[in-house]
């Protein structure tokens, strides 16, 4: 299939979930949605391990900006911090925890068949930032992209326990064993999800911020991981045509000089996401206020 039939069906799947979205909600409702009601505003999160920590930059450039966040999806990291501000963790908070973070705080090696290391300090990690065990405890509309490595398939959650998923969407592979959750092996979302947009149209969006994380390969490979990182890096950027068709506005710090596992660098980090937020922030009150999207964005 070719570049343009790929991109006229991507577009076309796209009107259709934003068209069902909006007939749901009347459904379930009963009730036409207003003219004058306020858009819905959905942010989509991307993985990128310490890289993520700009998403801590986003947030709070956009709440500063006055820019509303109806509901949040994540992937990976992205799931992480997502999760973090749903149950309403301080931004400042995140970023002096994120300042102190090692691999050893959420994984272990511990070498098998299955991947290098387990993840299941996560769950104690988590704890760190709020004790929310569940998505009906958030205060913000949440969704967690992980990908069923058996099925091929990205899953989206958005109720019931909040960790498992959280796990599985951060459970890259190679590095980290899958998760085993309600009848799934879950892996990172970033394989059928890197940048999960479909989860915010989900929640009803209606105009998602997509935040990518692209990383950067400034030195030689240290380690096996950085061998898998790499090389998951090269497949997604072949990939990008679905999430980049379904978001009205991309986002994209300038990560590429920073380390995928430096927490040492948090501040110029959070710096970074700012940076982004203030560049697009033109484009983003235009939407808001009623201006026709870009469909080739």
């Amino acid at each position: 299939m070719n570049r343009p039939m790929l991109e006229d069906k991507v577009s076309n799947a796209l009107d259709w979930l934003r068209n069902a979205k909006d007939k749901l909600h009347s459904f379930a409702t009963g009730e036409e949605r207003p003219n004058s009601e306020r858009l819905r505003v959905g942010l989509a999160l991307a993985g990128g391990f310490a890289r993520g920590i700009a998403h801590v930059g986003v947030l709070r450039a956009l709440i500063n900006a006055g820019i509303p966040i109806d509901c949040v999806a994540g992937t990976s990291v992205g799931a992480l911090i997502g999760a973090c501000y749903c149950a309403g963790v301080p931004l400042d908070s995140m970023q002096r925890i994120a300042s102190g973070t090692t691999f050893a705080d959420f994984g272990r090696w511990t070498p098998s068949w299955l991947g290098l290391a387990t993840n299941q300090r996560m769950e104690k990690y988590f704890t760190r930032f709020t004790h929310v065990k569940t998505f009906e405890e958030l205060k913000t509309p949440f969704a967690i992209a992980a990908t069923d490595i058996n099925a091929g398939i990205s899953v989206y959650y958005t109720r019931g326990p909040l960790l498992p998923p959280l796990r599985g969407s951060c459970s890259y592979p190679g590095l980290f064993v899958p998760i085993q959750f309600e009848g799934r092996t879950l892996v990172d979302g970033f394989l059928t999800a890197p940048v999960p947009v479909e989860g915010a149209l989900l929640l009803g969006a209606d105009i998602v911020i997509a935040i990518y994380l692209e990383a950067g390969n400034l030195e030689d490979p240290r380690t096996v991981a950085d061998v898998i990182s790499r090389s998951f890096n090269i497949i997604q950027r072949h990939g990008e045509i679905a999430w980049r068709q379904q978001a009205d506005v991309i986002i994209e710090p300038d990560v590429k000089p920073f380390v995928w596992d430096d927490f040492t660098r948090t501040d110029e980090l959070v710096a970074v996401g700012d940076a982004a937020v203030q560049a697009a922030l033109p484009e983003i009150k235009a939407l808001l206020g009623g201006a026709k999207r870009d469909s080739a964005a």
